[in-house]
C-alpha cells in the first residue's frame, strides 16, 4: 500500500539512520527534510511543534506524526503488508527486541551528542575527553552485543534483516567516527558485511544522504 511519507531527518543521527534503512527495506519512498543539528534547527518553534522532545528523526505517515525511531519501525512493521522487520513468532520478536534495545537504549543515550556535550562542558574536558567516553562506552555495548550474537545466520537474528540491524549498523558507523577498536568483534563484523551487501543499507548511509546545507 503506497504511503504518503514526510521524514525530518539529520544525516549523521543513529535514530534518523535506522528508520532510513528501514524505509528502504520496506521499498517505502519519503519526502526526506533535513533538520540542521548544528545549527539548533530542531529547537526551532516549528519543529518542536512535530516533537515537543526536539529529537530527530519525526514522521508524518499519512497525515500522523511519528517521533522514536523504534517505536516508528514498529509501526512500520505493524502497517505495511510483509513486513519482516520483527518475525512472526513471539520469541524471534522477543530476540530482535532484545539486540535493537541493547543499542538503542543502552549505548545510544550516554552517547548522544548531547549528553558527551554536557560532559564537556561541565568538566572542561574538550575532544579527548569526548573520545574517551565514546570509545569507553560504545567499545562497552558492542563487547555486549557481540555476546548476545549467535551463529543461527548471516543477520543480528536469522536469513534476514530485521529492526535489530536497522539498529547495528549507525552504531558501528558511530564506532568507526570515534575510532572504537571493532577488531575482535568476528560476529558484529559477519552482519555487517551481510548488510552492507544490500542496497537498503548503504543507500542509507550518512555519506551518501550528505550534509544539510549550513
Amino acid at each position: 500500500m503506497a504511503k504518503d511519507i514526510v521524514f525530518y531527518d539529520y544525516w549523521r543521527s543513529s535514530a534518523s539512520y535506522r528508520v532510513r534503512i528501514a524505509l528502504n527495506l520496506l521499498g517505502l519512498d519519503a519526502d526526506y527534510r533535513p533538520v540542521n543539528l548544528l545549527t539548533r534547527a530542531h529547537l526551532e518553534e516549528d519543529y518542536l511543534k512535530l516533537n515537543p522532545q526536539g529529537l530527530l528523526p519525526a514522521i508524518i505517515i499519512d497525515g500522523k506524526t511519528l517521533t522514536q525511531s523504534l517505536a516508528i519501525i514498529e509501526y512500520l512493521n505493524a502497517t505495511i503488508p510483509g513486513s519482516q522487520l520483527l518475525p512472526g513468532d513471539i520469541d524471534g520478536q522477543y530476540r530482535v527486541r532484545q539486540l535493537a534495545y541493547a543499542i538503542a537504549m543502552e549505548i545510544h543515550p550516554v552517547c548522544n551528542l548531547g549528553v558527551v556535550k554536557h560532559l564537556s562542558d561541565i568538566t572542561g574536558g574538550g575532544d579527548e575527553a569526548k573520545k574517551a567516553w565514546m570509545q569507553h562506552f560504545i567499545g562497552k555495548g558492542l563487547a555486549a552485543f557481540e555476546d548476545l550474537l549467535d551463529d543461527t545466520g548471516p543477520f543480528c537474528h536469522g536469513d534476514r534483516p530485521t529492526m535489530a540491524d536497522c539498529c547495528l549498523i549507525p552504531q558501528l558507523y558511530n564506532a568507526e567516527r570515534w575510532g572504537v577498536d571493532l577488531s575482535s568483534f568476528s560476529r558484529i563484523a559477519r552482519v555487517a558485511d551481510a548488510c552492507n551487501a544490500i542496497g537498503a543499507f548503504r543507500n542509507a548511509h550518512p555519506d551518501v544522504i550528505g550534509a544539510p546545507p549550513a
